[in-house]
Parts: structure tokens; sequence; C-alpha cells
């Protein structure tokens, strides 16, 4: 049965308005079909011009997925607008969802808008 968990940084610091809306998309997506997913949940600008792309990652499938050098990128109208390799600190273990936040650099996401984008996982 799949299960939401919160990495310790997070469990300490998410509002409860934030914690239920990902609750709520957790549950609205977690009996999907594929093994490994990733939502994008709200999309944020910082103040250095950095995109923060808040998601929820589903492992679905029955082995734990490594979480270094994960190479994902934004798509908006089937255009790729930003694209980076991150390391998340932990692995996510098998049947397991978790919120993460990834950021992308302002000279990765050029002049394009956010407003339809997706996050994949580069190919």
């Amino acid at each position: 049965m799949q299960k939401l968990v919160f990495h310790n940084a997070w469990d300490k610091t998410l509002s409860s308005k934030d914690r239920k809306r990902i609750e709520k998309e957790f549950e609205k997506t977690k009996n999907r079909h594929q093994d490994l997913e990733i939502i994008i949940l709200w999309l944020a600008m910082n103040h250095k011009g950095e995109c923060l792309v808040t998601t929820l990652i589903h492992n679905r499938g029955n082995q734990s997925f490594p979480t270094d050098e994960i190479e994902l990128r934004l798509v908006d109208h089937q255009k790729v607008i930003a694209e980076h390799t991150f390391t998340i600190p932990f692995t996510l273990e098998p049947f397991t969802s978790m919120p993460w936040t990834f950021i992308f650099s302002e000279n990765s996401l050029g002049e394009n808008s956010l407003e339809n984008a997706l996050i994949e996982w580069k190919t």
C-alpha cells in the first residue's frame, strides 16, 4: 500500500495548509499505474529569480529509487524550458510518496512562462 512520508526538514516547517494540500494530492494520485511519477504541486519564483518547483514524487514500484543524479526538465507546450541534474538526500523506498522542491536556476529558465509547465524525467 502506498504511503506518504515527509522528510524531517519538511515535517518541522510545513504549514498545515500546505500539508493538507499535499495530502489531498497524494490521495488523488496514489493509485495510478506508473511506478515512478513526479507531480507538480506548485511553482514559485524566489528573490534570486530561481524557479522553485514543489512536487510530489511517487515510487509505486517494489524497489527503492536512488535519488542521486536525477535528470529533470520543465516542459511547457512540449518545449523544454529548463533542465537540471539534482541529488536528493534520501532514497525513496518502495510504495512511498514524498514531497520535494526542485530549484531551477534563473539561467536555465530563460524568458519562458511557467503557466502550463510539466516536470518529467530527462531521457
